[in-house]
């Protein structure tokens, strides 16, 4: 699985060099299937967890797409715990990897949306349209989809940077870095 290191890969890790050595406790990591979906989930609990901070504690309100992303991370979140509460073999990690790869897939095509229409000059930014709740409220499902996909003013403002990239450029980082993985 991923960054699975070999147990005796050579000599300078072998029991013997270990004993002339005194080098004592020297143990590699192995990255069991298991831990890494509890990896997975601590990460995506974690990210979903700051984007529930900036929301209520900075105020900072999401806008359609935003909410998009968090459903992808929501949902590789619930595939990563049902994956290491069942601890499935070689079939079942590969069910729980694509349905896993599937979210981190939609979340980073979302997130790519997002960080285009961040990169639109104003004069090309679409005009502001209702909520999310109104739209699913008042329209057909597909009618909303296509408009929250078509993006809206609120999506296109920066509010939050870090190293450079704003908040949809780092759930773009996240997916690709927990998705791409996760099919090995």
């Amino acid at each position: 699985y991923p960054f699975c290191l070999p147990a005796y890969g050579n000599n300078y890790t072998s029991p013997h060099h270990l004993a002339r050595t005194g080098a004592r406790n020297l143990q590699t990591v192995k990255m069991t299937p298991r831990k890494w979906f509890m990896f997975m989930l601590v990460v995506c609990s974690g990210l979903l967890a700051f984007a529930f901070y900036q929301q209520y504690r900075n105020f900072m309100d999401p806008c359609p797409l935003c909410v998009f992303q968090r459903i992808g991370f929501m949902g590789m979140a619930f595939f990563s715990l049902v994956a290491a509460i069942h601890n499935p073999e070689r079939v079942g990690r590969c069910i729980y990897g694509i349905l896993i790869a599937l979210f981190a897939a939609f979340g980073a095509f979302v997130a790519g949306r997002h960080l285009w229409l961040q990169s639109l000059p104003p004069e090309q930014v679409p005009e502001c349209g209702p909520g999310l709740n109104y739209m699913l409220d008042t329209m057909p499902l597909t009618e909303a989809l296509s408009k929250v996909f078509m993006g809206s003013g609120s999506c296109a403002e920066v509010h939050w940077t870090f190293l450079g990239l704003s908040m949809p450029g780092w759930t773009l980082v996240w997916f690709v870095l927990l998705g791409l993985p996760t099919l090995y």
